[in-house]
């Protein structure tokens, strides 16, 4: 696991290989990721939008932007948290991902970003 706190939000990710849903044979691995989005503010924040940088080890790079995450914009009361697991295919065995969070302090309604820590995705078998 790996957690950073930027701007009064800690966000920790913890990673996990999908055996089930990869093919080594035909170069797909697939990675589920579970988050959890702290707030350490003293007002409540929501959670706007997300921008993904995504790192195969065979070089390609890959930006996914879009609206929330997992289909919701979700509201994180002062000292509360939020978690959610999503997914990651890559075409190599290795690969890593870091990004950023917009959000929006429901108080003055300012917006600001949140990084999200650089995580590394390494199917099991890589490390034998």
């Amino acid at each position: 696991m790996v957690t950073k706190i930027s701007s009064g939000v800690s966000v920790t990710v913890e990673v996990f290989f999908q055996p089930a849903y990869s093919n080594p044979l035909g170069s797909e691995y697939m990675f589920a990721y579970r988050i959890i989005i702290e707030n350490h503010n003293n007002f409540a924040i929501k959670l706007l939008t997300r921008h993904w940088h995504i790192f195969d080890s065979n070089g390609e790079n890959r930006d996914v932007e879009g609206e929330g995450v997992v289909g919701l914009q979700p509201f994180i009361e002062a000292g509360e948290q939020f978690q959610y697991t999503s997914g990651c295919n890559l075409r190599t065995e290795m690969g890593k991902m870091h990004g950023t969070y917009f959000m929006e302090n429901q108080n003055n309604k300012q917006k600001f970003q949140v990084q999200i820590p650089a995580f590394e995705m390494i199917a099991p078998s890589k490390y034998n």
